[in-house]
């Protein structure tokens, strides 16, 4: 009697003759991947961009020349027209600045102090869109609390007329966030006169973290401001053993009325298929300070010259392929907004949408989800469904593409605020995603300078747009399709 293993071996042979013996036609029958369709356009596009200079160039122009670009400021527009005659110059298909109105808040001067016990500055940065002071100041004793259920848990008469400090954990941006958001309104519902609140960041060396924060309708209107970890925590310590504190705080915050903008749109239009879209970038504004080096200047730079790169390769996509830099992002997403309000039903015609807003660390790959009613998960289930699988088997294919230079991971979930729209309406979104090592020691602060940007990392996102994009335009059938 035969052995196990030669009836295996027996079973093999018979399964490869078999095999062999298709007629050839039937033996290719399988489609070739994506990864065999596109190698050699890859290969080109990741060499461009790994030897290029002038997105660095462009990069440093934008920090260094013009700045940090919060949204009614100059160098906002500044920025704006200097990138849109650049594309123009560049000899785009199209090249357009598409109106937004944005809100228009101003900093002006700010300063908070230490009055009891000793008095001394405190660093601070105002949040964005919070109303100032008056004009002497807001002079009141603190209350610190660690949570929003700490402070509901208080006597009204406990926090009326103080300032109230958000001393609270990290416990990652996502829920330490909050209180930045809506913690002014939490506040002012107790009778406080102010807030501060800790800087949304793990890592800090007395630096404040500014970011947008917003009023509710049925709360009044108070000052907040972020102070740094370091005092925060000084704060909560002085109040854990019964030491008072006073806190002067002075804004001239205001908000104006709403200026004139522009979303920046430069593209490639599609060879067969130009009604069909792909669309990538990054928001364009920043906070008013630093540079909006990682947040989002570099995002927008890799995404322009990807694009660049891809003409000057002589590649055209059979579906359009188009950049958008975003504006109003950080303090009202108008501009998002107003570019899917511009698209009206055409907006079923975009294939795809690439937002990068995560800063300029090393690239690792995209994560991905389908569009609102398309199936991206079972309810209840952060499982991907098998629709959204389908599709992650798919860019896993073209995330092969970018192995190479370490960003070829394809993983479930993916988005962006300025592609939320888009998304609403089910058009397939994706995210850069980098290593987060050290994005939120920077953001919003200061210290997002071009001296933390790695030039090869922003020539790995360029690689990584470029190829993605420019597959996602030109490949056989639409990303979504079932």
């Amino acid at each position: 009697m035969p052995s196990t293993r030669s009836l295996a071996l027996l079973s093999l042979l018979v399964s490869v003759s078999l095999v062999l013996s298709k007629p050839a036609e039937a033996q290719s029958a399988a489609p070739p991947s994506l990864t065999e369709l596109y190698k050699d356009t890859a290969g080109a596009l990741i060499g461009a961009a790994l030897t290029d200079d002038e997105g660095w160039e462009k990069l440093t122009y934008l920090t260094t020349v013009i700045g940090n670009r919060l949204s009614g400021s100059p160098q906002l527009e500044q920025a704006i027209q200097w990138a849109g005659q650049s594309m123009r110059r560049e000899g785009f298909d199209k090249v357009v600045l598409q109106p937004v109105k944005v809100p228009h808040w101003v900093r002006g001067k700010e300063s908070a102090q230490v009055v009891v016990p000793h008095p001394r500055a405190l660093p601070m940065l105002g949040l964005g869109n919070s109303v100032g002071t008056p004009p002497e100041g807001i002079t009141a004793p603190i209350v610190v609390v660690k949570s929003f259920d700490e402070l509901k848990a208080l006597d009204d008469k406990a926090v009326q007329g103080k300032i109230v400090v958000y001393a609270v954990p990290w416990e990652g941006y996502g829920k330490t966030v909050q209180y930045r958001g809506r913690g002014a309104s939490e506040a002012a519902r107790k009778g406080a006169v102010a807030a501060l609140v800790r800087s949304a960041t793990g890592n800090s060396l007395a630096t404040p973290h500014t970011g947008a924060m917003r009023y509710a309708q049925d709360a009044p209107k108070i000052p907040a401001a972020a102070i740094t970890p370091e005092d925060a925590d000084w704060m909560r310590r002085m109040a854990e053993a019964g030491r008072p504190v006073t806190v002067k705080l002075t804004m001239e915050a205001k908000m104006l009325p709403d200026a004139d903008s522009h979303n920046v749109i430069a593209e490639i239009a599609g060879s067969e298929f130009p009604d069909e879209v792909v669309v990538m970038g990054g928001h364009f504004d920043s906070w008013d300070v630093g540079q909006g080096a990682h947040d989002d200047g570099a995002s927008c730079i890799a995404a322009w010259q990807a694009l660049a790169l891809i003409k000057k390769l002589g590649l055209h996509p059979k579906r359009t392929l188009r950049v958008v830099l975003w504006t109003n992002e950080e303090n009202g997403l108008r501009g998002g907004r107003a570019y899917r309000k511009a698209l009206g039903d055409m907006v079923k015609n975009h294939v795809a949408a690439i937002e990068m807003d995560g800063g300029c660390e090393r690239p690792v790959g995209f994560g991905a989800s389908l569009g609102a009613g398309r199936g991206g998960s079972e309810e209840g289930s952060t499982t991907p469904s098998p629709a959204a699988e389908r599709m992650l088997s798919r860019l896993r294919q073209i995330g092969a593409l970018l192995e190479g230079i370490g960003a070829g991971s394809i993983t479930s979930g993916g988005g962006g605020a300025d592609i939320g729209p888009l998304m609403r309406e089910g058009v397939p979104g994706l995210a850069l995603r980098t290593v987060m090592e050290h994005y939120f020691d920077w953001h919003h602060t200061d210290a997002d300078t071009l001296d933390k940007v790695d030039p090869l990392n922003l020539r790995r996102a360029t690689a990584m747009l470029a190829v993605m994009g420019f597959v996602l335009a030109d490949m056989p059938g639409r990303l979504g399709d079932q």
